[in-house]
């Protein structure tokens, strides 16, 4: 028997050919899927279980036609570059938020769709007959798309009540529009309304944050000590109006109104160092505001509020 030394298999094995020196490649390749998130993230506010949801996202072109209206578009595109952002693409995201209180099930707005906001609440093993109370921030179709289902008469959450803004029902009791014809205006009768400091459950508290529409409400949410702000539609990009809060929005109804109630809502969140979830923030939707310059810098949640359980 002959015995080859380590030194002595290096190099017959360096005198191989070379495809005979490297594995076999594998006979399968997996396909390419393409980009993806996950439709639900939760965790811990003292007592309070908190989900946001993602009921869809939406990419677009031509975003300085939606933000910075009144910003020349050199501006627009500098301020882009300093955020790593393209100047001429956008990506959207809808975000509803669902509230375990412990003794009910409290859903924060509803989708473009029942179908897009109903994935996400599987995902997060919930069914829609267990939703309690649906609030209702604004009326604004990606907010009230989903609470009806897909025969677009059955409401999709059939054991919920629902909360909204006075100031906002009555706005649009009056002038009407097909979404909130169609979905909201059948739902009157099971509806409450408050005014800002009024509540939704015990510990959900409603802020008045009008201008992105007539009566849109921003809430508190407060359990064991700690608190977290449900913004909204108050700023509507993380950098396009929360770092500017004075660029004119297209959604925004009152212009002036809904830049000084940015500077307001997220002055406070910023002073008080409190968590928010912004309906069109970067999924999971949740984050903190430091005040800089003349807005807010935005600053994505990462395990501060998973340490709570």
């Amino acid at each position: 028997m002959t015995t080859l030394s380590r030194r002595q298999a290096l190099m017959a094995a360096a005198a191989l050919p070379l495809g005979a020196a490297l594995p076999h490649p594998a006979a399968a390749r997996a396909d390419l899927q393409g980009s993806a998130l996950p439709l639900f993230h939760r965790f811990r506010l003292g007592g309070f279980e908190v989900t946001t949801l993602l009921a869809g996202t939406r990419t677009g072109d031509k975003p300085q036609e939606t933000f910075g209206l009144n910003v020349p578009p050199e501006e627009f595109a500098a301020a882009s570059a300093a955020a790593f952002l393209p100047a001429d693409r956008t990506h959207n995201y809808f975000t509803p938020t669902l509230v375990n209180t412990g003794a009910e099930l409290v859903l924060f707005d509803t989708g473009l769709s029942a179908e897009g906001l109903g994935a996400a609440l599987s995902a997060a093993g919930i069914t829609p007959d267990q939703i309690d109370v649906v609030v209702l921030t604004h009326m604004h179709g990606d907010h009230i798309g989903g609470l009806m289902a897909a025969d677009g008469t059955t409401p999709a959450y059939p054991n919920a009540r629902y909360v909204t803004g006075s100031v906002e029902h009555n706005h649009w009791a009056q002038a009407g529009n097909e979404g909130f014809d169609k979905n909201v205006r059948p739902l009157a009768e099971k509806t409450t309304f408050v005014e800002g400091g009024g509540t939704a459950a015990p510990g959900i508290t409603a802020l008045e944050a009008f201008g992105h529409s007539p009566g849109h409400m921003a809430w508190m949410l407060e359990s064991g000590g700690q608190q977290l702000a449900i913004t909204a539609d108050t700023a509507n990009h993380y950098v396009w109006s929360l770092q500017y809060p004075d660029w004119e929005v297209r959604f925004d109804a009152d212009k002036p109104a809904a830049a000084a109630t940015r500077k307001q809502v997220f002055g406070m969140i910023a002073a008080d160092r409190i968590p928010f979830i912004g309906y069109h923030m970067p999924f999971p939707a949740l984050g903190y505001v430091e005040a800089r310059d003349a807005g807010f810098r935005f600053v994505p949640a990462s395990y501060q509020l998973l340490l709570n359980g």
